[in-house]
């Protein structure tokens, strides 16, 4: 018989884990990254040389952090934390939150510093909770994520410039992205151990470069960017992305976003193989934007429609105006990369950053719309369309499957559509 301590021990941990399952309470934690994504706009209003609503010196300073930790860190965590069905797990996002609300305050930076680094060993601690009930190349590559930001929260805590951190912030989101494709991947027929190892090696030496860029710069950032490229080829070599681009509907947007997404990593990629250490000037910006606009914010278009469901249980449908956002984000990406910090263009590089603002906000305003609206019930000709049920709560689905990941496998388990793509 199990001892009454442990047994309220556990009836104490449940309860804690339904009041977090509440939607309620999910939807303060996306407000917080909501706050940090608008204050993330405004910081690049003012890094752009151009009018912004609000004007402070330090927004313009936390610009990178604000957006990596305190919003997509925020809203790609609480999906993790979601999954892992852990009441503790939720302290991760809720830290990265709260952080991006401190250093946007007048409070001490060092507040919201703190709560960076703080959230990001819960988000370790995550994947070391999945890790201890199911071992996979996928968590390991994920858990890798978990300790560039670590690294990058730390040397930020400890004095490092922010343009020393980028390798580590980058790395924190395209090792968590990447491990989530892998997870996907594994249902598809041509990935096995072999593949599952091939994307595991890139990954370390990523987390390898990254600390050899801040040792030594001029070896290291080389090595970056051929381990970029390294995990650029699995990607496009193994995600099903590239099967899912000859399906319709949502899987083939998805899969647009994802390939799209893809090519600016080698951007990135090629532009610290060639040309080493940047930390200013244009190369720097060019990089920047590649990683977190062309991949990150193209990686978030991508799976709002399968995240913000799992978070929120209710459906964000489909729609072909989708699309509009997803243009404008690449091609400004493009006006601003290519014609802007190609040819030294300050005018094209502003244009391209305020079309890239606009892009992301409508991207945002669709979403929201969307939601609120819900899923279409008729189709033109007056034909039912299949609807879309709540996703359900935590307790039902598995330990650490995130919410693209269950999507993925229920599509491959139907008889047509992306699931037959998918089976190819």
């Amino acid at each position: 018989m199990q001892p009454r301590s442990t047994g309220r021990q556990g009836a104490s941990q449940r309860a804690k884990a339904k009041v977090l399952d509440r939607t309620p309470v999910r939807l303060t934690f996306l407000l917080t990254g909501g706050i940090a994504l608008l204050a993330g706009v405004d910081a690049a209003l003012l890094l752009l040389g151009l009018g912004a609503p609000v004007v402070t010196v330090r927004l313009a300073e936390v610009h990178g952090p604000l957006m990596v930790f305190g919003f997509v860190g925020t809203v790609v965590v609480l999906e993790r934390a979601v999954a892992t069905r852990r009441w503790w797990a939720f302290f991760s996002p809720g830290l990265f939150g709260l952080g991006g609300l401190a250093i946007m305050s007048p409070l001490p930076l060092a507040v919201g510093q703190i709560a960076f680094v703080i959230g990001s060993f819960f988000l370790a601690a995550i994947y070391a909770e999945i890790w201890r009930k199911q071992t996979s190349a996928s968590t390991a590559v994920q858990a890798l994520g978990a300790v560039t930001a670590i690294m990058a929260t730390v040397l930020w805590l400890g004095g490092a410039s922010i343009p020393q951190i980028v390798p580590a912030m980058g790395l924190f989101l395209i090792l968590t992205i990447s491990g989530e494709r892998l997870e996907l991947a594994r249902i598809s027929p041509t990935v096995d151990a072999r593949a599952e190892l091939w994307l595991l090696i890139p990954s370390l030496c990523l987390t390898g470069s990254a600390i050899a860029a801040l040792l030594w710069p001029v070896i290291g950032f080389p090595l970056l960017g051929a381990s970029m490229l390294g995990l650029v080829v699995w990607l496009f070599r193994y995600d099903v992305a590239t099967k899912l681009i000859r399906s319709t509907g949502l899987p083939r947007y998805m899969a647009i976003c994802l390939l799209v997404g893809y090519v600016w990593l080698v951007v990135a990629g090629g532009v610290w193989l060639t040309g080493g250490p940047v930390y200013s000037g244009p190369p720097y910006d060019a990089v920047l934007h590649a990683i977190f606009l062309g991949f990150v914010i193209s990686m978030i278009m991508a799976h709002a429609p399968t995240i913000l469901p799992a978070v929120l249980r209710r459906p964000l449908p489909y729609r072909p105006i989708m699309y509009l956002p997803v243009v404008l984000l690449h091609a400004s990406l493009l006006l601003r990369t290519l014609w802007g910090d190609a040819r030294g263009d300050v005018g094209m590089v502003q244009l391209g950053g305020v079309i890239n603002i606009v892009a992301l906000l409508l991207f945002v305003v669709i979403a929201v719309v969307s939601v609120i609206i819900g899923v279409p019930r008729r189709t033109p000709a007056g034909k039912r369309t299949p609807t879309v049920k709540r996703m359900p709560p935590a307790s039902a689905v598995p330990d650490g499957a995130t919410a693209t990941v269950r999507a993925a496998r229920a599509a491959a388990a139907s008889s047509d559509g992306p699931g037959k793509a998918l089976r190819q």
